[in-house]
Order: structure tokens, then sequence, then C-alpha cells
């Protein structure tokens, strides 16, 4: 028998709340989610609209920001209607989409920031030919290259786990997530385990092994430099990508690469809020906002509005 045939939906626990907390959780999560929604298209808006931040750094922060309203879409929607309906009922194809976007953009967000890496060592180690280098063709075809490899490579888990005979409803966890929903079956399913770790493993290790060695090329090419004020300018060009990477990267590995037996279920959920949620509030403030000349972008942006609407 197959799974559908048992039930066509799942149950998602989300996380057990007693008294009057729903509805504090649900504005705090709903006001996270609207200034997720609003600073990354601020930063969409911001970069599309000012010629002076049309360059590669910038292309890719599209990308990211694009990819984070994307990414919190995915989940968030979902868990605030728990929150305040209590239905806690997700269609199987649904959830079984959800799992696969969620992968697909995970993936994606990965290979992104390693790309994002790589533009930052041209940038600092190899100035001269930079805008050589990272020309616009090279930038599309890289951020095309993230984008299609997410798209592929999240087939295969949520394949393998799509066809995991499951003997039960209830899922440990606010949205459609590998580990709760392997936790449900009643068969063997050591391989799809293994190909499926594998796969994560490659999207995440790979791709973290490009950011390492290019901050590894940018350190030594800082140190090089014989003044503190270069050191701390070439510094503070990738500072944002490096908070990012760590917030990321840590979050992701916590929950993915770490043996499931030294944590619970609940000790997921909350690293997931980390990368599925907090990660993209905070990515247009410490990558973006914080950069000079975005604030000037936006000081310039909002003065127009200003003009416009006494004329």
């Amino acid at each position: 028998m197959t799974n559908q045939s048992y039930f066509n939906d799942f149950i998602l626990e989300g996380f057990v709340i007693t008294g009057n907390y729903n509805l504090a959780m649900f504005t705090v999560f709903f006001v996270i989610y609207l200034l997720t929604l609003f600073g990354n298209i601020l930063i969409i808006l911001v970069v599309c609209y000012h010629i002076n931040l049309h360059t590669p750094m910038y292309f890719f922060i599209i990308n990211l920001s694009f990819l984070e309203i994307w990414f919190v879409s995915t989940t968030t929607p979902k868990h605030l209607a728990m929150l305040i309906t209590k239905n806690k009922r997700i269609p199987f194809r649904w959830c079984f989409f959800q799992l696969y976007m969620f992968h697909t953009l995970g993936i994606t967000e990965c290979s992104l920031l390693a790309i994002m890496a790589i533009d930052r060592y041209v940038a600092i180690c190899k100035p001269l030919r930079y805008k050589t280098i990272m020309n616009i063709k090279a930038c599309i075809c890289l951020a095309s290259m993230c984008w299609i490899l997410g798209f592929l490579m999240a087939i295969i888990p949520t394949t393998l786990t799509s066809k995991v005979p499951f003997c039960g409803r209830y899922v440990n966890h606010y949205f459609c997530d590998l580990a709760p929903l392997l936790g449900l079956s009643c068969g063997d399913i050591t391989l799809t385990v293994i190909i499926n770790r594998c796969v994560g493993g490659f999207a995440t290790m790979f791709n973290m092994a490009i950011v390492i060695v290019m901050y590894i090329n940018i350190i030594i090419s800082i140190v090089k430099i014989k003044t503190n004020t270069g050191q701390m300018k070439a510094f503070s060009t990738c500072s944002s990508h490096l908070t990012v990477v760590t917030l990321f990267y840590g979050a992701a590995c916590i929950v993915y690469a770490s043996p499931k037996e030294v944590h619970s279920g609940d000790f997921d959920k909350i690293f997931a809020i980390v990368y599925a949620m907090l990660t993209p509030f905070l990515n247009p403030i410490i990558y973006s906002l914080r950069n000079q000349e975005v604030l000037s972008g936006l000081r310039r942006g909002i003065q127009m509005i200003a003009i416009q609407i006494k004329s």
C-alpha cells in the first residue's frame, strides 16, 4: 500500500505552546515576516534604481534578496496560519512541494554565498582585473548556475522521501522537512537517508569549502597591505558577507550535519527559525543597509518620493 492510501495530509505539530502565547508568537513572527519582505524589496528597488550600484556585488545582492523573499515565504505563511487558526493540517502534495522549495532555495543560497565569496576574492586579490573577470555575462552565468543547481539537486531528496512508506501523520516541526518526515517511516530507509545526506552534505560542504578557501586568500592579501587604513577598508568590503555566511552555515550545519541523537526535535525547530526566518530578516541590515552607498541611495530615493508627493 502506498502512503497516499493511508491519508491525504499531515499534521504539523509546530511549537508546543501553553497558555495564551499563540497571539504573541503570531505578532512577533508576522512583524518579522513583513519587515523581511519590506527590507529585501527595498534593497532590490534601490539597487535597480541607482546606476552607481550596478556592480557585480550588488547584482548578487539582488539575487540574494529575491531568494530571501521566496525562502521566508515558503514556510512562514503556513506557520502564521497555524498560530492564529490552530489548523495544523497540510495536504500531502503541498507538504512535499514545501519540502522541495525549501531545499531548492537552501541549496541555491549555499551556492550563491559561495559565489559572493569568489566575487569578494577577485575584488580584493585581483582588483585591476575585477571588472574584466566579473563582467555582466560571467555574473549572469554564475547566478543562473546557482539557481539551476538548487532546483535540480532538491529533486533527489524530495522524490526519495515522498516514496517512503509513512505510518504516521504527526510531523514534529512547523514545516515539512526531511528529518521529521523520515521519522514517520515504518520501512527500511537506510539508503534514502544516506543519499539525502550525500546531497545535503555536498551542497553544504562543497560551497563552504569554496568560502573558506576564498577567505584564506583574502586574509593573506589583507595582511600584505602595509597601511592599517588599507587593511580596514579591504576587510570592510567583505565583513558583512562573512557575518551572513557564519549565521546561515552555522545554523544549517547544527541542524543537518550534527548527529540526530545529540539534540531533540525542539532543538531543530529553534535553529530552523534562525536560518529560515531570522537570516532573511537580518540580511538587508547586516549585508546591504550597513553599506554607505545603499544608505545614500535610500536617502535619495526617499527625497525624490517626498518631492513627488509635495508636487
